[in-house]
């Protein structure tokens, strides 16, 4: 039998091409939530998500006034500030599955056991610039301290936020959810990816080409339409973050 040897240009032809071929991906928008006994971000929420081997399940932090990173989306617990109130007033709040509001080292912590999830960390801006650049101070000393820099990417609306990752930590995989800048400008900041409502992209139906001709990773945010989630992975979207990822996993089985 002949034997075929390929070249190193010819392997790495290959790869790329499978890159580019490569299906669209799940993340589970405030973990697996929409599913028995779990809750927006929280812990059972990550782990459903692995449990189902999505791409990734993002999640949304916050700083406390005494500099805890907390998991929350809105920046009030029950009507309590967390940007401006200890960690105390709010360490008793439970999630609708009756689990402890997760502090960000313990949702890490829960992380690390899953290695083959990419846990997608959303910052949210804070008051001023000032504590926006303690939250990510904060957010990469823990992540370093897990060892987990190749299992987490991070995601702001703020440029602020994007900036400090970048400068705390050059390798880290930050992308802008703003959706006010181009692909050509995100790329200009040094950043690596966008990730953009889905209307944004409808505005603009050549970003998502641009945005790969570049090198930056796209993905979109919150698809939960059927229909818009077929426009999407049309488009060749690499990621789309959804409250519905069993329905997109159909739609991608199809």
């Amino acid at each position: 039998m002949k034997k075929i040897f390929l070249t190193t240009s010819a392997l790495f032809i290959m790869g790329l091409a499978t890159a580019q071929a490569q299906q669209t991906q799940i993340i589970a928008h405030r973990g697996f939530w929409k599913t028995e006994n779990s809750a927006q971000n929280s812990i059972t929420a990550l782990q459903k998500a692995a449990q189902e081997q999505f791409f990734g399940s993002e999640f949304d932090i916050h700083i406390t006034k005494d500099n805890v990173l907390v998991i929350n989306h809105d920046a009030d617990v029950n009507g309590i500030e967390i940007e401006t109130n200890n960690y105390n007033k709010i360490a008793k709040v439970k999630l609708k599955n009756n689990e402890p509001l997760p502090t960000l080292e313990n949702y890490l912590k829960a992380g690390k056991a899953l290695p083959n999830i990419k846990l997608i960390l959303e910052i949210k801006p804070h008051k001023n610039v000032e504590r926006e650049n303690q939250a990510v101070a904060e957010t990469i000393q823990l992540v370093e301290k897990l060892n987990l820099a190749n299992q987490v990417e991070y995601i702001s609306f703020s440029q602020n936020i994007c900036d400090q990752v970048k400068k705390q930590n050059p390798q880290a995989v930050v992308s802008y959810l703003n959706g006010d800048l181009s692909p050509q400008q995100v790329k200009s900041k040094g950043w690596d990816g966008i990730d953009y409502h889905f209307k944004i992209y409808q505005k603009n139906p050549t970003w998502i080409t641009d945005a790969h001709n570049l090198g930056l990773i796209t993905n979109t945010w919150t698809v939960n339409n059927p229909e818009v989630m077929e426009e999407m992975i049309a488009n060749k979207i690499q990621f789309i973050s959804t409250d519905e990822p069993l329905v997109l996993k159909a739609k991608l089985q199809n």
